[in-house]
């Protein structure tokens, strides 16, 4: 049975330019692309066994038994490996996260990348980089930008095979640390993936998806020219565009908290007083505040006299999924 077990890791990441609504919501194709970091010290660990005794698959979750939509979820991405590998057996996936899940830190990013090392290790197949983020697209689409290393570019493409992520820069080439203010580390009430089919409700996501291609350009030359100021700016506006977007969706998605915006007047306060810092936020209360790396403790100090905050969690540039030993 040991070619039928294998365990993986991935980071979870944190999008500068975000992934909100899609082409083609079946195969995860985004309606443009973005651009992430790796997150560190955030770490799901995925183990799957392909069983022939077993009748179905099953999923543990952090030490517990999944049913339902969870399971639904990661049984249809298998069944796609299972016909890639012309395998025909259940699996069980063990998953654990040593961060909050579902609380919009992109758990599910790490968890499909992971799921999708491992899971293809355990059938056989010899994926490389670019076939293993095609492949975790499937699952979740921002799992893709969590197969490469360090600062990573999702290229949006139309179709399976050109849409796919690849690193932009190692981790070793900025040092950045994003220190995260858990607001409330409870499951959203709305998951991502019901979030993306809303974003066309908009009015505002035409526009959005309209100057994609010129806040990719200069994402990507801040994070190549380590230029912290230019990041900051074209972070934040991205991070504003897509939560116009949800808050305008039908029906409306809010995941600010007062404790949010707390954060986000306490960081612009902070910058305007001359420390780099900036802020952006997937879709969840959270607030992902963005530093240089020499910083981050006189960051961590202030973001913890904020009241609400419920702890700050701290991560540098992390490297690509991989596959532990047994």
């Amino acid at each position: 049975m040991s070619q039928y077990t294998s365990t993986a890791q991935a980071h979870p990441n944190i999008a500068f330019i975000k992934f909100w609504g899609n082409k083609d919501a079946t195969l995860n194709i985004p309606a443009s692309g973005s651009i992430s970091m790796n997150l560190d010290a955030l770490v799901t660990r995925t183990s799957v066994i392909f069983d022939p005794s077993l009748p179905e698959d099953e999923l543990v979750l952090n030490g517990q038994n999944q049913r339902g939509a969870a399971l639904q979820r990661v049984s249809v991405f298998i069944q796609k490996l299972r016909a890639l590998a012309k395998l025909h057996f259940f699996a069980r996936i063990e998953s654990e996260n040593d961060f909050p899940t579902g609380a919009g830190i992109a758990s599910s990013a790490s968890a499909f990348a992971a799921l999708s090392l491992a899971a293809s290790r355990a059938a056989g197949l010899q994926l490389n980089e670019k076939e293993l983020s095609r492949l975790a697209r499937n699952g979740s689409g921002s799992a893709c930008r969590s197969v490469p290393a360090g600062f990573v570019e999702w290229q949006a493409g139309s179709n399976d095979v050109d849409s796919y992520a690849y690193s932009l820069a190692q981790p070793e080439h900025w040092a950045l640390t994003d220190c995260i203010a858990v607001v409330n580390a409870e499951h959203k009430p709305i998951t991502s993936s019901q979030g993306h089919l809303l974003a066309d409700s908009s009015p505002f996501q035409p526009a959005r998806i309209a100057n994609a291609v010129e806040r990719l350009h200069l994402c990507r030359q801040a994070i190549v020219e380590r230029d912290f100021s230019a990041l900051a700016h074209v972070a934040e506006l991205d991070c504003l565009m897509m939560h116009a977007v949800m808050m305008t969706s039908q029906p409306s998605l809010l995941y600010w908290s007062p404790t949010t915006v707390a954060i986000i007047s306490s960081v612009q306060s902070w910058r305007q007083n001359g420390l780099d810092v900036f802020y952006t936020i997937d879709a969840g209360p959270n607030v992902h505040v963005i530093c240089p790396s020499h910083l981050s403790g006189q960051v961590t100090e202030l973001l913890h006299a904020i009241p609400g905050i419920h702890q700050v969690l701290t991560a540098e540039p992390g490297g690509p999924a991989c596959w532990l030993a047994d």
